[in-house]
């Protein structure tokens, strides 16, 4: 069963426990899904491969990062609480984030094996880097590596 048929039969589950939040969450999750494929110009009822999904939840789960930054930075906590609450669902559907220790080994592997020594290579290695931890560690974290690794 694939991560979009898992969200999908997650909704009655949610709302038989009467999880208000939980279901608004997974709801926006599948409409994304949904939105997704439409996009890609596929049939509506068809389900998005594990890959795509996790990139949509992702995309889902930086929007509520930062919708929790302007809420936070204009006092309006009543507002970032329940983006918190989204947050938290959302993060359980992801992949276990890599630790940066496990990162910087990928990251000087990938350094030596395409001979990367120069702040002008930096394009590339990002790329190779992200192209090989595939979702399991966040963009910013990767960036934060390749930057100590050059400097």
């Amino acid at each position: 069963m694939t991560l979009h048929e898992t969200l999908k039969a997650g909704i009655p589950d949610a709302m038989r426990a009467k999880d208000e939040v939980r279901l608004r969450t997974i709801r926006s999750l599948v409409s994304a899904m949904t939105n997704e494929v439409v996009a890609k110009k596929r049939k509506p009822d068809e389900f998005l491969a594990d890959d795509e999904a996790i990139a949509v939840i992702k995309r889902a789960a930086n929007q509520r990062k930062d919708s929790i930054e302007q809420f936070t930075a204009g006092g309006r906590d009543d507002l970032a609480a329940p983006e918190r609450e989204e947050l938290t669902i959302i993060e359980s559907f992801l992949p276990e984030q890599m630790g940066r220790e496990e990162l910087e080994t990928i990251a000087r592997a990938k350094m030596a094996e395409l001979g990367i020594s120069e702040k002008k290579d930096m394009g590339r290695f990002m790329g190779a880097v992200m192209q090989e931890v595939k979702g399991r560690a966040d963009g910013n974290d990767v960036k934060e590596v390749v930057d100590s690794l050059l400097s």
